[in-house]
């Protein structure tokens, strides 16, 4: 029984994952799976409810059996909604049923955790923004959480478009719009898109379909519209992904590249073209320009290059994916010094994702534009559902280079990549105190500073200093404030002071 006089998120989070588990599987006749869905409504003083998709009747969401039947005339202003799989948003269901976004701001609940998002991307992220866009505080669940309903959902998850592609040619579009570029734009024709681009996205995805069908597709993924004229024309979201000139009428669409050679040279070069082509085109420049970036031995950079640029293609993916388009006057940018690559992307994290979360590598899944990072994530260019923290990660780690860092210059979100452990030590310490540093101190810190944490004894392990050595060194950071000591006695752990 939970304590209701107190919230506990984390332990209703879990409730809510656990009674998804117990969803009613559907019988359909064309066979395609549905969601497994959780959801439970917390109010002090009160029981506890939960309802699991189709538990008292086939098919019937969570939402709407806790909020319609089993709470009817309970009133809920005040409550707080967990669940596993992001409400429906308004347009998504067929008039004159209400979507479950709607019927949560009519109910009043002033707070909505959501699991994960609703994979169609016809519905993607709506049913967040109407509850958002209506007063309703949301967060999304702990990423471990997510990860769990994510496998519990697979085959649901792999036919991401199963009901887009089950609604009749005249359903209604989504009511609620995501982004501008939804909307088709003045003067933009189908001509206007590459072939090859699209050609890629068939062959990349697995799409064997004729014109016909693909072109419905490109319709239902919101990439094609119809226009004033009743043509089909594309929107601003096909035109960025597969314009043969997005810029021409999207201006602060594309990337751009900057070099700085340790020389004082200088090399730009701008990525304008079909999007889909923008991250394997800076990696192949850079691969030509950047010959040993990590500054090892010819034995050892051989297997460490690929994971490198890996960093890079990713960053420069999820740069164009989670983007506000909305800031017209920047544009994604990625510049090379000899000690980093920086790829810098206009706007925020979408809410709720904070900044903080981001930088712990630790933030829970949402796209601010699921379209985008659909097609990409077909193409093989992006984590299917996250933000490439997890790819960051492993990458880093194969590379044998720190860990990637976040950090806010507005109006930019710009993601670090170090070349070497050395270029993170410099660029945390300053040169003025790497001069300073004792001269063990000096040459443990680029190994120390690219882990989250270490002890003692695992410094000796990895130097092969003595402990009292060892000691001093941990000390002589510390005193640099380079370090800070995380609990006592033996037990003590040192992470990077931040």
């Amino acid at each position: 029984m939970f304590d209701s006089t107190q919230l506990d998120a984390r332990k209703l989070m879990e409730l809510a994952v656990d009674v998804m588990r117990q969803s009613q599987r559907e019988r359909r006749s064309d066979g395609k799976a549905t969601p497994r869905v959780g959801a439970v409504i917390w109010r002090a003083g009160e029981d506890t409810v939960s309802a699991c998709r189709g538990e008292l009747r086939e098919g019937d969401h969570a939402e709407y059996t806790l909020i319609e039947r089993k709470l009817r005339d309970a009133p809920l202003s005040g409550a707080v909604l967990f669940c596993t799989l992001e409400p429906c948003a308004p347009g998504a269901r067929q008039a004159p049923k209400l979507s479950c976004a709607e019927r949560i701001v009519r109910a009043r609940i002033k707070e909505v955790w959501v699991g994960i998002e609703d994979p169609d991307p016809t519905v993607d992220r709506r049913g967040i923004r109407y509850l958002q866009a209506n007063g309703v505080e949301v967060h999304l669940f702990d990423v471990d959480l997510q990860r769990q309903i994510r496998d519990e959902n697979a085959s649901f998850l792999e036919r991401a478009l199963a009901r887009a592609e089950a609604w009749e040619e005249d359903a209604p579009a989504p009511a609620e719009r995501l982004s501008e570029l939804e909307s088709e734009l003045s003067a933009v024709e189908l001509g206007d898109l590459s072939a090859s681009a699209l050609d890629r996205y068939r062959v990349t995805a697995n799409i064997e379909e004729d014109e016909a069908a693909f072109t419905r597709r490109l319709l239902r993924l919101g990439l094609l519209c119809e226009g004033a004229t009743g043509r089909l024309v594309p929107t601003g979201f096909g035109l960025l992904l597969f314009g043969s000139e997005p810029r021409s009428a999207l201006a602060h669409t594309g990337v751009l590249g900057t070099i700085h050679f340790a020389d004082g040279r200088e090399e730009v070069r701008d990525f304008d073209g079909p999007q889909v082509f923008a991250a394997e085109e800076v990696m192949a420049w850079l691969r030509a320009r950047l010959p040993d970036p990590i500054d090892r031995s010819q034995a050892e950079h051989v297997h460490l290059l690929d994971p490198f640029y890996e960093m890079v293609r990713e960053a420069v993916v999820n740069a164009l994916i989670h983007r506000d388009y909305g800031i017209a006057g920047a544009k994604c940018q990625v510049r090379v010094t000899p000690d980093h690559v920086a790829v810098m992307s206009p706007g925020l994290p979408v809410e709720p994702i904070t900044l903080k979360q981001l930088q712990s590598f630790d933030a829970p899944m949402l796209s601010r534009n699921p379209v985008l990072h659909y097609v990409f994530s077909q193409m093989k260019l992006a984590e299917e559902r996250g933000l490439g923290l997890r790819s960051l990660r492993l990458q880093a780690a194969r590379a044998q280079l720190p860990l990637p860092s976040y950090r806010w210059q507005p109006p930019y979100l710009v993601l670090t990549i170090y070349r070497s452990p050395e270029a993170l030590a410099r660029e945390l310490a300053g040169p003025q105190v790497m001069d300073e540093l004792p001269k063990a101190a000096a040459a443990s810190w680029p190994a120390v500073a690219s882990l989250e944490s270490i002890s003692t004894r695992e410094l000796m392990d990895a130097t092969g200093f003595e402990e009292r050595k060892a000691q001093r060194v941990l000390k002589s950071l510390q005193e640099a404030r380079l370090l800070r000591a995380i609990g006592n006695g033996r037990a003590t752990r040192y992470a990077v002071a931040g």
